[in-house]
């Protein structure tokens, strides 16, 4: 639980980002325009047959390009970059069902995280589910295992059907056909990408181009998601205890990454700014962290293999620890 000083004092970080929660507008078309020209780049490079180590290469670059392409629509959506700019809207729009994450499921559940972050027993909506020891404990055998696939390295590693292509559209679609009817859109031109790069270029595009491509995105954008809201030292509480300060500072990780890394996701290991000020532009979270003293306090984790080990064996949360830990 945060205390009364911890809470007066994240409020007060709340209203210190939002010097930089300003948008420049030209940086913003700067950053989505280049970022477009060097996807479409690699995906064009990555499909036309010219050899297969090119070809090769080239897929693994687009898929890396495609999570930046990919944070740049997560900021559009939140309307920190490219607000109340119809065309940008429209685009972005078309970007969405392309990446799987069409804007009627993606917005309302994320924002949802937003609001949510760290709640314990409360829907997992937007976020991977976390479950206290006592409520592990009293799940069945199905429960349990149902549970801990989920969170499950293999599950995260293959985001790209478990978590968008069944996750995100398939199961939005099922539960809401009328309201999520881009998701159904999504999945049809998805599949009508593979069937057409396949006949016209041959199954080698298809892997570069397409299947490669998708996989690597979908694995480091799950992952993502997953690490900078389960780390060693993260905090989870209940409703009572819940401020949303709390959960941006105390649940939500610094991500530290290279400089190649921090340019593919696009500042988004910046975390725990991002979850006190959605609305600063991703291009503005690394000024925050370096003029704000208390942001670069934050609880931090990284992409190296011993901190992505250490993340994968966080499965419940002991609230007689104070921690998440294994179900052992």
């Amino acid at each position: 639980m945060i205390s009364g000083v911890a809470s007066q004092k994240n409020k007060a970080l709340i209203l210190a980002t939002k010097t930089f929660a300003v948008e420049h507008r030209m940086l913003s078309w700067f950053h989505t325009i280049s970022t477009m020209i060097l996807l479409c780049t690699a995906f064009v490079f990555a499909i036309v047959p010219t050899h297969a180590a090119i070809q090769l290469v080239s897929g693994i670059f687009a898929g890396l390009i495609n999570v930046r392409m990919f944070v740049i629509y997560h900021d559009q959506q939140h309307g920190a970059i490219h607000r109340n700019d119809s065309f940008a809207s429209a685009l972005f729009w078309i970007y969405g069902l392309f990446s799987l994450a069409p804007s009627s499921i993606w917005k309302r559940s994320h924002d949802y995280h937003h609001t949510h972050n760290s709640k314990l027993y409360t829907a997992s909506i937007g976020s991977y589910p976390i479950v206290s020891r006592t409520k592990f404990e009293q799940l069945s055998t199905s429960e349990k295992k149902a549970y801990l696939r989920t969170r499950h390295p293999l599950t995260i590693a293959l985001g790209y059907f478990s978590m968008f292509l069944i996750g995100m559209c398939v199961n939005s679609f099922r539960s809401s056909p009328s309201r999520h009817w881009d998701s159904l859109v999504a999945i049809v031109l998805h599949l009508a990408v593979y069937v057409i790069v396949f006949l016209t270029l041959g199954w080698l595009a298809m892997l570069c181009g397409v299947l490669i491509p998708s996989i690597i995105t979908y694995a480091i954008g799950a992952y993502l998601f997953y690490a900078q809201h389960n780390f060693p030292g993260v905090e989870f509480t209940d409703k009572n205890g819940w401020t949303y300060e709390g959960a941006a500072m105390e649940s939500s990780s610094y991500m530290k990454m290279n400089p190649f890394m921090a340019w593919v996701c696009a500042n988004i290991g910046y975390h725990h700014i991002h979850h006190l000020n959605a609305k600063i532009p991703f291009y503005r979270l690394p000024e925050a962290y370096n003029k704000v003293k208390e942001f670069r306090e934050a609880k931090t984790t990284s992409l190296r293999p011993r901190d992505i080990i250490a993340c994968f064996k966080l499965k419940i949360w002991d609230p007689a620890k104070g921690e998440m830990t294994g179900v052992n």
